[in-house]
């Protein structure tokens, strides 16, 4: 089939299970012509949001219409709320509802949310059934869309639950990205941020400049940051599926972004590409604070992420002093990269280069987030 002058297609290589990534315009009006040739049976389950159904819902429904495809929606409420034991099990129950079968192929619809639940689902329900992403968020898009991971949070923390499970497709429509608040936008951005901050300084010399212009959804900054992005992360991710070396770059800014995240009970408080945001400042300061990055580039990421109104400091989201910072080096300690007791951190040494550190030091944490502002 022959693009459309502006859909970029890209591949994740993953051998027989890889899959393409489209990024453009209109991609939710031609689902269904995406979507067919990959479909074992004309039958879809769609799992939705109130909030995304409101805005994309009709008009993706009637192209899979057109093309002959069975449907069933399924909606969820929107919010980090909803990715949790009590919703996960009413889905899935609802989901088999449907009569599905082997063949039946899951689409998430929408942002990060519905796309984790809706993945580990689909990595579940008749032990795996095919589903799509339709990430409709600037974060989904960039991000938790690509790369198989599919979770769900515990009380214990966040993303505890889940499974490695690819997608057969991504369609990320970059139309959907005029309906986000102006937060989300800017929580999303915090995640292009991350891919210059890890392994591009060049990219993140860009951002400085055009930043502005990514936010604003000015149409050639906003394509070109989202897929540098893409790309960046289906090269980490075909050479790192499972996340036993590189991959777990990606992780940069998220062990103290996901305490942060269980300490603030995963609502609106503070979104999650907040508390990355936050989460890679932090990560800089205890890089200088260790020795290994300088302060002048930990300016330079503070005050980028800042200029973008996003947090980067504890005490703006109320955690800062002794007893906050005893609580989240206790989250730390339960995070999914803990390897014997000890807590892994991804650290910069400088911008566009970090690297894993296995055995960071609670207490040298707890010290460090107690005396942070």
């Amino acid at each position: 089939m022959a693009e459309p002058n502006s859909i970029e297609r890209l591949r994740v290589e993953l051998d027989d299970r890889g899959y393409d990534i489209l990024v453009g315009p209109g991609l939710i009006a031609r689902a269904g012509a995406e979507m067919l040739p990959l479909m074992r049976r004309r039958q879809a389950v769609i799992v939705t949001d109130e909030t995304v159904a409101a805005q994309h819902l009709a008009p993706f429904r009637a192209n899979l219409e057109a093309h002959g495809i069975a449907q069933h929606v399924i909606m969820l409420p929107p919010g980090e709320g909803t990715k949790d034991l009590a919703h996960f099990g009413r889905l899935v129950d609802d989901i088999l509802a449907c009569g599905i079968e082997r063949g039946t192929m899951l689409v998430a619809l929408g942002g990060g949310v519905v796309g984790d639940i809706a993945g580990f689902a689909a990595a579940t329900l008749l032990r795996g059934i095919d589903f799509v992403q339709i990430p409709t968020t600037l974060l989904a898009q960039v991000d938790s869309s690509v790369g198989g991971k599919t979770a769900i949070n515990t009380t214990a923390g966040k993303n505890l639950l889940g499974a490695f499970y690819q997608p057969r497709l991504v369609l990320a429509d970059t139309d959907t990205l005029a309906t986000l608040p102006r937060r989300e936008l800017r929580a999303g951005y915090a995640e292009i941020v991350k891919y210059g901050l890890i392994r591009d300084a060049e990219f993140f010399d860009w951002l400085e400049a055009e930043g502005g212009a990514v936010c604003d959804l000015e149409p050639a900054a906003a394509t070109r940051a989202i897929l540098t992005s893409c790309r960046m992360k289906a090269v980490i991710v075909a050479a790192d599926e499972r996340e036993e070396g590189d991959r777990a770059l990606l992780n940069f800014g998220h062990t103290f972004g996901h305490a942060l995240e269980t300490e603030t009970g995963f609502g609106d408080a503070l979104l999650h590409g907040e508390a990355v945001a936050l989460g890679m400042v932090l990560a800089f300061d205890f890089a200088v604070r260790l020795g290994i990055a300088s302060g002048q580039d930990a300016h330079r990421a503070r005050r980028h992420l800042a200029a973008a109104e996003l947090p980067t400091r504890l005490s703006a989201i109320g955690l800062s002093g002794g007893d906050a910072a005893d609580r989240l080096v206790a989250h730390m300690g339960k995070d999914k990269k803990v390897r014997d007791g000890r807590i892994t951190l991804i650290l910069p040494r400088r911008i566009g280069d970090a690297f894993v550190m296995r055995d960071a030091s609670a207490e040298e944490l707890r010290e460090f987030l107690a005396d942070a502002a």
